[in-house]
């Protein structure tokens, strides 16, 4: 039976390919959860961070990583013929994972902490 760390990397894995998918197949391909865009963008990227952490305890190396991935994510839908790069998106999106690896560093910070008292 696989780990509950396998578990969290196939969900990784899944979680990144369906971003991947999104940013470049054609724009009436894609499923929308009838929020806004910037707060799909923003939780998508905040649960992807997250996850990341659980599975690499290192907050700050995981947003090292996914900051640039989300701003090139944006980008590279300049490539595709129906759609074109936005700033506030590249920025909701870098903001998610700032905003959630601080919470995941404050979060291993404090059990740290305790672990120790």
């Amino acid at each position: 039976m696989p780990s509950r760390r396998t578990w969290l990397w196939l969900l990784l894995a899944g979680l990144s390919a369906a971003i991947l998918y999104a940013t470049l197949a054609p724009a009436d391909w894609q499923v929308r959860l009838g929020l806004h865009w910037l707060v799909e963008h923003f939780l998508v990227f905040f649960a992807l961070t997250l996850l990341a952490c659980l599975i690499w305890p290192r907050p700050m190396l995981v947003a090292a990583v996914l900051l640039p991935v989300a701003v090139g994510l944006e980008a590279a839908q300049g490539l595709t013929p129906d759609r074109t790069p936005d700033i506030g998106t590249a920025l909701a999106a870098a903001a998610a994972v700032a905003m959630a690896a601080l919470l995941a560093d404050a979060v291993l910070t404090f059990r740290k902490r305790r672990g120790n008292a």
